[in-house]
C-alpha cells in the first residue's frame, strides 16, 4: 500500500479503530469522541468552527474514496468504514451545541456518543433512504442525518439530567 492509500485507510478507519473485532462502528465512533474533545479543549472560544470545518473536509474526503473503498473491501458498506461515524459524531456536537447555546460537558460528550449510536443503528427515514447513494456518499450520507436526530435528541434530555 502507497503512502496515499495508507493515509485514506488510516482515516478511513479511524485509526485502526474501525478494525475491531467487536462493533467496529462503535468503537471507530471513538475517534470522533477524540477529535471532538481535542478540538473544543484546543480552541474553546473556535470550537463549534474547528467541528464544521473538521466534519466539511472528513466528509467530503470520506465521500471522495468510492474507488479506494471498493478495490480494499469489497463489500457496499464495509465494516471498517468508520469515518462516517467519525463526521456523525461531530454533526452530533454541532447540533447539539447550537440548539443549547454552550459547549458540551463530559455528561454531554458521553450522551452524544451513544445517542448518535441509537440513531446510527435504528436508522430512521431518511437515513435508510440515504445508503442507497452511490459509493462512499451512501456510506456518509445517513450518519450524518443520525448526527443531527441525536443533536436534538440530546438537547432535549440533558436538561431533564440537570446539565
Amino acid at each position: 500500500m502507497n503512502v496515499v492509500d495508507r493515509t485514506r485507510w488510516l482515516l478511513i478507519t479511524s485509526f485502526g479503530l474501525g478494525c475491531s473485532p467487536w462493533a467496529p462502528g462503535t468503537v471507530g465512533t471513538l475517534g470522533g469522541v477524540v477529535l471532538g474533545v481535542v478540538l473544543q479543549y484546543a480552541l474553546p472560544d473556535h470550537a463549534l468552527l474547528a467541528w464544521s470545518i473538521a466534519a466539511a473536509v472528513l466528509f467530503l474526503f470520506g465521500c471522495s474514496t468510492s474507488a479506494f473503498v471498493a478495490r480494499t473491501w469489497p463489500k457496499e458498506d464495509p465494516g471498517h468504514f468508520v469515518l462516517d461515524e467519525v463526521v456523525g459524531y461531530l454533526v452530533t456536537l454541532l447540533v447539539y451545541s447550537l440548539l443549547a447555546g454552550k459547549l458540551p460537558t463530559p455528561l454531554a460528550h458521553a450522551g452524544a456518543f451513544f445517542a448518535f449510536r441509537v440513531f446510527d443503528v435504528v436508522k430512521l427515514q431518511p437515513c435508510r433512504k440515504l445508503e442507497d447513494l452511490p459509493g462512499a456518499w451512501g456510506i456518509m450520507a445517513d450518519d450524518q442525518v443520525a448526527g443531527v436526530y441525536a443533536g436534538v435528541a440530546l438537547w432535549f434530555v440533558l436538561p431533564w439530567l440537570g446539565n
